[in-house]
């Protein structure tokens, strides 16, 4: 059992990589198309780059509870805490990392979003080998999932005008 989560995690954090780097350039690829860009990357913001972790992540939890048939009760918990844990180190390590050295370089900004996939995938494994760790019932973080879904879609239109919301290259908040 426990070969298998690691072979599952290892497959996560690949397809998480590949979408998440697909789904930067989506938006520009598809011609801005507002169908795409609640899913895709729309502008080079904090939150912008958090989007690019989650709906690769919960995509792979989707594939992952279809295809991985003795999976725990817990499962749908474990995945939510795995994508909050991801979600959570993109603005800590970006606004840590310029606030001590002043402005990463464009080529540690792209690890971050790996850096924040890899600590959610283990964080993951680690809360499925451990048999005694407790969760929410399935259908709250189900729900949970959901609202987050929700609230990227929304903010992708209607951001608020605060820094996790400002694209750093073109100084506005969301679509233009």
């Amino acid at each position: 059992m426990k070969r298998t989560i690691n072979l599952w995690q290892w497959l996560g954090f690949i397809v998480t990589g590949i979408l998440g780097v697909l789904l930067h350039y989506l938006y520009d690829w598809l011609g801005q198309s507002p169908l795409i860009a609640p899913l895709s990357g729309v502008n080079e913001s904090t939150w912008e780059h958090m989007k690019l972790l989650f709906f690769p992540m919960l995509f792979f939890a989707l594939l992952q509870a279809h295809c991985w048939k003795d999976r725990p009760q817990n499962f749908w918990c474990i995945k939510l805490y795995g994508i909050l844990i991801g979600l959570a180190l993109i603005p800590i390590i970006f606004y840590t990392f310029n606030g001590v050295f002043g402005k990463s370089p464009d080529w540690y900004n792209i690890t971050i979003f790996f850096q924040a996939s890899a600590i959610a995938y283990l964080a993951e494994a680690a809360l499925f080998k451990d048999e005694k760790s407790t969760c929410c019932p399935s259908a709250l973080a189900l729900i949970a999932l959901i609202a987050i879904a929700a609230l990227f879609a929304i903010f992708t239109f209607f951001p608020p005008a605060i820094p996790l919301f400002l694209d750093p290259v073109s100084q506005t908040y969301g679509i233009q």
